[in-house]
């Protein structure tokens, strides 16, 4: 009887497993920077990759707002894979080690991140004063939020990282750009990304403050997909699936910007001038790659600041092993 219920207790739970495969739910948020997960939804790449596999994979998508929501939505396990910049990505990976396991699967690729302002007495970030807002995804979390960190204490000293935390506030880009471009509300500052922050700067109204490659001393990763070790575990065909799709996808978009540029025109159903997003998305200083650039000044920045508790010696540290094999940083 012993051997019975034992071997009848293995069938359940590997029956459990199985049930478990065929599904994925995905968050992208807004930009340019989502471009490879676009693709994959156009192309329906994660279905192609998961018929190979003799499986069937319904693929689910949603859109947040910014890094912490996204980060909740992980925890509470209403999606599978979540998207988003370096800080939450740090933020996440810190407070689930030893128990959800949440790792990067990959970087999307490398863009930069303009701090944009309507106050033309602004030049530099020590110009900001109380009279200033400056919108950008999450507060204190987002990539936007620890990137601004980070040049307060280049301008200010050591330990004012927080100079300008005060000034900040949480909007999604496109509500962002939107109150900025509006001139009527107290937001005169957005730390944006691509295409809202080319928008802008496209009407004349606005001016660069800076860049986040000149905060960062060049190309840095602006956007990960990640998600918990048990999602990893146990689905590893769907799992599969999503980063064959990954890889695909990438490899596509730098065979074919322009076509690339024509996808997220449809997928998000933009009114930008297609021709515009063509030349977003050909600009030498955006690269889509999985490997990712520059992020580990994030993770020791925010470990000496005490924003994570654990200082990691390596990029692979917060990543899966899906891209470890190959050269980061």
């Amino acid at each position: 009887m012993t051997r019975l219920f034992i071997a009848a207790l293995a069938f359940v739970a590997s029956s459990a497993a199985a049930l478990a495969e065929g599904r994925i739910r995905i968050a992208e948020q807004f930009g340019i920077g989502y471009l490879p997960l676009h693709v994959i939804r156009d192309q329906e790449l994660i279905e192609k990759h998961g018929r190979a596999q003799g499986l069937e994979i319904a693929v689910e998508w949603s859109k947040l707002g910014g890094g912490a929501s996204a980060n909740d939505a992980v925890l509470s396990g209403s999606i599978d894979v979540a998207s988003g910049g370096i800080g939450p990505l740090l933020t996440i990976w810190d407070r689930t080690r030893g128990r959800q396991e949440v790792r990067a699967i990959a970087a999307l690729g490398s863009q930069p991140y303009y701090l944009l302002t309507s106050n033309p007495k602004v030049r530099s970030i020590k110009d900001f004063t109380t009279a200033d807002k400056i919108a950008l995804p999450s507060v204190a979390v987002s990539a936007q939020a620890r990137t601004l960190q980070i040049a307060a204490e280049k301008e200010f000293g050591a330990g004012k990282h927080g100079a300008l935390d005060e000034l900040t506030v949480s909007l999604p880009h496109p509500d962002a750009t939107a109150a900025l471009l509006a001139g009527s509300t107290e937001i005169t500052g957005h730390f944006s990304s691509p295409p809202f922050q080319y928008q802008a700067l496209r009407t004349g109204r606005v001016h660069k403050v800076l860049s986040s490659y000149d905060v960062m001393g060049g190309p840095t990763t602006a956007v990960f997909v990640y998600g918990a070790a048990r999602f990893r575990a146990d689905n590893p065909k769907t799992y599969r699936a999503f980063v064959s799709a990954l890889r695909e996808a990438v490899a596509w978009i730098n065979d074919n910007k322009a076509a690339a540029a024509d996808t997220y025109v449809r997928v998000e159903r933009s009114k930008l001038d297609p021709d515009f997003v063509r030349a977003i998305v050909a600009d030498p200083e955006i690269r889509y790659t999985l490997v990712p650039e520059n992020t580990l000044p994030y993770a020791t920045f925010l470990a000496r600041i005490g924003a994570i508790k654990v200082q990691p010696s390596s990029w692979r540290d917060y990543f899966f092993d899906d891209v470890a094999g190959e050269p980061g940083s």
